[in-house]
């Protein structure tokens, strides 16, 4: 028997002899193994795939009672994972305001404006991710641009790097911030030139009106965590690195496994300030599973290049008096690191700028030589803008770079204002990290960018900007390949996670976590890999998501 649901065609056959299996996938696989990396077919029981082969092998596996997933031209790849995410903010940014393609200040006002309209009184409003960068003159904005349209609302909406954030009076008000506050270290408050707030802060300066807005509720964070969920699955997402976790987090994650809704695999990492209640749970828990792993804690050297707070070791370009700043101090750096190693807890970094990353190299190094080998597998976050001698020392000292190609498509549109030609040639250097051996990583930094990874694969093969000024790619030495990107998205996003024994590939004995797309990726224009739809995403062998 033959049925079309929502343009995935599943089968009912008959026959199949010996041990059916549960679920059969027909197509064009890419399988993630180096040494056999195409195949027809594949089968599940449960939630672990028994077999791979061609269609005639695995058709003998077809039962009675087997589902079978047949799209015409389909194309078959293990579930992509983001391995650098803000899940919470993600869940909430769903059903809060967006600003990311505001192009004007006055669009930027309207949205927000006609959001305000749909709110209770007192309801703050956040998230939204706006770019100043896309505005005429590039101006950063002003709580007096928003407090017209916003009377009955705290507004505290950030830049879509998250490093910079907008203010409306009564969100200052909340804070109990005037003018007379004083500098925060780490950070920076934006003045008009009479010295009054303009409402907009960086960095570590956003602290006090973040600790100002309410904490969501449990059922709030189940909510948030749903909708995340459900966005995941459409776009072939099966595991994230969740990298701004709290504990908060990881219970509503644990109350949608005891509801039997969880349909998400999370490695979770929680700040590095708080390495010790870390390693706490691990002594006391365990590193977690296939489905939560909690052992993991994430700090910052810097902020962003759009925020001009990224720690470099030359000034700005278009921002001569500073080089960035230190998010955290370098001496916390060094003591939280070196105790969270000791303790067998993972240590992902934060750095942007070329010091930060030179520092946070020699950091990891250091801690390593004192502390004797160990599989820790070190990751810097982003690792965006790397001098060409420090480059090769990402394999040398087995650190992980967790990169985002979207934002090389995005920063491409302006970086060359703020960074010199030299430094440019080590900006989200994906060809060279990969040459040099080291196991690059691919995520989002969802809400930062879309978490489609499509849009990153295509991202990272072209190396096109979004203003369509770079056709032929932005430092386009630096392209990979589609199979290498599909790796980074897989592969080596489950290494990153110490789940490469399970997860990753589509071999038996891993777990049944599969994306089906209507196209091939590696047999269409790279130009047209953002264009192809997911036709159905399995988690553990049951499929979340289906078109």
């Amino acid at each position: 028997m033959r049925a079309r649901l929502a343009g995935l065609l599943l089968l009912t056959a008959c026959g199949g002899g010996g041990n059916p299996a549960d679920t059969v996938v027909f197509g064009r696989i890419w399988t993630g193994d180096s040494a056999s990396p195409w195949a027809q077919a594949l089968a599940i029981r449960g939630d672990t795939i028994v077999a791979v082969g061609d269609s005639a092998e695995i058709s003998r596996l077809v039962g009675s009672g087997t589902s079978v997933i047949a799209p015409p031209g389909g194309f078959v790849a293990p579930g992509f994972v983001d391995d650098h995410v803000h899940l919470r903010w993600g869940g909430f940014q769903l059903a809060s305001v967006d600003l990311r393609d505001a192009t004007s200040p006055e669009e930027l006002v309207r949205r927000i404006g006609a959001f305000a309209a749909t709110l209770q009184p007192g309801e703050w409003i956040t998230g939204g991710d706006w770019d100043h960068e896309k505005w005429p003159g590039t101006p950063l904005p002003d709580r007096s641009w928003i407090d017209s349209v916003t009377p009955r609302n705290p507004v505290f909406v950030q830049r879509l790097d998250g490093h910079m954030a907008l203010a409306n009076s009564l969100a200052l008000a909340a804070a109990k911030l005037e003018r007379s506050m004083g500098a925060i270290p780490g950070g920076a408050i934006m003045r008009r030139p009479d010295g009054e707030l303009t409402g907009v802060f960086k960095d570590e300066a956003m602290n006090p009106v973040n600790a100002a807005i309410p904490e969501p509720s449990p059922s709030q964070l189940d909510s948030a965590l749903a909708r995340a969920m459900r966005h995941a699955a459409s776009l072939g997402v099966v595991g994230v690195s969740s990298v701004s976790t709290d504990w908060a987090d990881i219970a509503a994650l644990e109350r949608a496994r005891q509801r039997g809704t969880l349909t998400l695999r999370t490695s979770n990492y929680i700040a590095l300030a708080n390495w010790r209640q870390m390693a706490d749970s691990l002594k006391a828990h365990g590193p977690g599973d296939e489905w939560i792993r909690v052992a993991g804690v994430k700090g910052f050297v810097d902020g962003s290049l759009g925020s001009t707070t990224a720690l470099m070791f030359n000034p700005y370009r278009d921002a001569p008096n500073t080089r960035g700043l230190f998010v955290t101090p370098e001496d916390s750096l060094r003591v939280w690191i070196g105790a969270a190693d000791s303790a067998g807890v993972q240590v992902a970094v934060h750095a942007i700028g070329d010091r930060a990353n030179a520092l946070l190299l020699g950091i990891f190094d250091s801690v390593a030589r004192a502390h004797g080998p160990r599989d820790r597998r070190f990751r810097i976050e982003h690792a965006q803008h790397l001098r060409q001698g420090d480059i090769p020392r990402f394999a040398a000292l087995g650190v992980i770079p967790s990169m985002q190609p979207y934002h090389a498509a995005d920063d491409g549109r302006w970086a060359w204002k703020r960074i010199g030609p030299d430094l440019i040639k080590g900006t989200y250097a994906f060809r060279t990290l990969l040459d040099t051996g080291a196991r690059l990583t691919f995520g989002s930094d969802w809400t930062v960018a879309p978490l489609d990874p499509r849009v990153g694969i295509q991202a990272a093969v072209t190396r096109q900007t979004l203003d369509g000024k770079n056709p032929e790619g932005w430092v386009p030495e630096q392209k990979i390949t589609v199979e290498e990107a599909l790796r980074c998205y897989t592969v080596n996003n489950a290494y990153a996670m110490f789940a490469e024994d399970r997860r990753g590939m589509l071999q038996p004995g891993y777990l049944a976590d599969l994306v089906v797309l209507d196209r091939d990726l590696t047999r269409i224009p790279p130009t047209s890999i953002e264009q192809t739809k997911v036709v159905a995403t399995l988690v553990g062998g049951r499929v979340v998501f289906r078109r």
